[in-house]
């Protein structure tokens, strides 16, 4: 008699414990969606405060109110926002330097994303999310993500661009040739949504 009460509790007991698990597992779901679609929505209010005057783009209060001249940079913003990167603070300089380089100011962030999920992973204290210089044990360093900035891209400017390399599946036989092709379509989908 004792047995079977013995067996009957724990059969109650994992009963239970199952249906707490799949309890926390659906209020973590739960909570998880409701997070993602909270900052959705901050990012969707935030757009709409965007004041255009034909292609320039003026004083809104998710810049922060700095002026902002180039309509690039608020697309840009709002893509690294979006993906949490550590870069959010850095669209205006990817701009600037893509500009000095003559490169689309798109290549650097989606660089970026197919490297590191915008920066999301990188070898600690690298500041480096484009994977430049980063093979076997070899982890190339820089200082802060603006010196990472201007050294990739005056790398991709000297070292693809100028040498005829101008296309993500171009440049990747070079920068990343061990790939099968899904390098330079992670870089042309990510260049394609910051359109």
């Amino acid at each position: 008699m004792l047995k079977i009460m013995v067996k009957k509790l724990a059969i109650l007991l994992f009963i239970f414990g199952v249906i707490f698990v799949a309890n926390i597992f659906l209020a973590s779901v739960v909570y998880a969606k409701t997070e993602k679609d909270i900052r959705i929505a901050i990012i969707l209010e935030e757009l709409e405060n965007i004041e255009f005057d034909d292609s320039e783009l003026k004083y809104a209060e998710f810049f922060n109110d700095a002026a902002i001249k180039d309509k690039r940079i608020a697309v840009l913003k709002a893509f690294l926002r979006q993906h949490d990167s550590p870069l959010y603070d850095q669209a205006e300089f990817l701009v600037k330097v893509s500009d000095e380089y003559d490169l689309d100011y798109r290549l650097l962030p989606a660089i970026a994303m197919q490297e590191s999920t915008a920066c999301k992973a990188i070898p600690v204290n690298s500041y480096n999310c484009w994977g430049w210089g980063i093979y076997g044990t070899t982890v190339t360093r820089f200082s802060s993500y603006e010196e990472g900035i201007e050294t990739v891209a005056r790398g991709l400017k000297t070292n693809y661009i100028d040498r005829g390399l101008k296309t993500p599946a171009e440049i990747m036989r070079k920068y990343t040739p061990s790939s099968s092709g899904s390098w330079a379509l992670g870089v042309n989908t990510f260049v394609e949504v910051l359109q």
